[in-house]
């Protein structure tokens, strides 16, 4: 049986004001995906490509779990956008080769008078040929159930992004004025002292 699943989660972060804006944060979309997801369930393909391995997701009586090739890359406005290339289900081979993935979505920043604030938005699809057991379930309950599940897979990658982007994006800026400084006093020290 042939069934759709759509989604759709929007995000609005009010942004601290740092010595470092974060439009120069931005432009590494690695941070990003590091933010929606453990590190330890990312390996980075290329530059802009990252598999994620999702954690198990229930569905009526299955147990899926997907891993996502994703392409994440920052456009010059400092935009980010992300795009699903590929999806494997790990353990259920009927499944696998009959299911689908689109994930797109983008992350902005804008200015509101004093204020910069992080304007997203991400929309999940999956097209999925289901096993024929679930024939006997109506369309309406596998449908519900689905979108169900799509809809807390991006509250979840939603709320982690409120938490730990803004964690990150601090640490990234302690790290950026700790580096500048250490190279300054470098540069200072070899004024001071050129035969150093």
């Amino acid at each position: 049986m042939l069934t759709q699943f759509i989604a759709s989660q929007s995000v609005e972060i009010t942004v601290p004001r740092y010595p470092i804006p974060i439009q120069h944060y931005l432009r590494q979309p690695q941070r990003l995906v590091h933010s929606l997801v453990d590190s330890t369930r990312i390996q980075q393909l290329s530059d802009e490509i990252f598999r994620l391995k999702m954690r198990p997701l229930n569905f009526l009586s299955l147990t899926i779990q997907p891993t996502v090739d994703m392409r994440v890359w920052a456009a010059n406005n400092s935009t980010i956008y992300l795009r699903s290339l590929a999806c494997e289900i790990l353990g259920i081979e009927y499944i696998n080769q009959r299911f689908d993935l689109n994930l797109k979505g983008y992350l902005s920043p804008y200015e509101t008078g004093q204020e910069t604030r992080l304007k997203g938005q991400a929309d999940l699809q999956v097209q999925v040929d289901l096993p024929p057991p679930f024939s006997l379930t109506p369309k309406p309950i596998i449908e519900t159930a689905g979108n169900g599940l799509l809809k807390s897979v991006l509250l979840t990658i939603k709320q982690r992004l409120l938490h730990q982007l803004l964690n990150d994006y601090r640490f990234w800026v302690n790290s950026q004025i700790q580096e500048n400084s250490l190279s300054s006093d470098k540069h200072d020290l070899n004024i001071l002292n050129p035969e150093v």
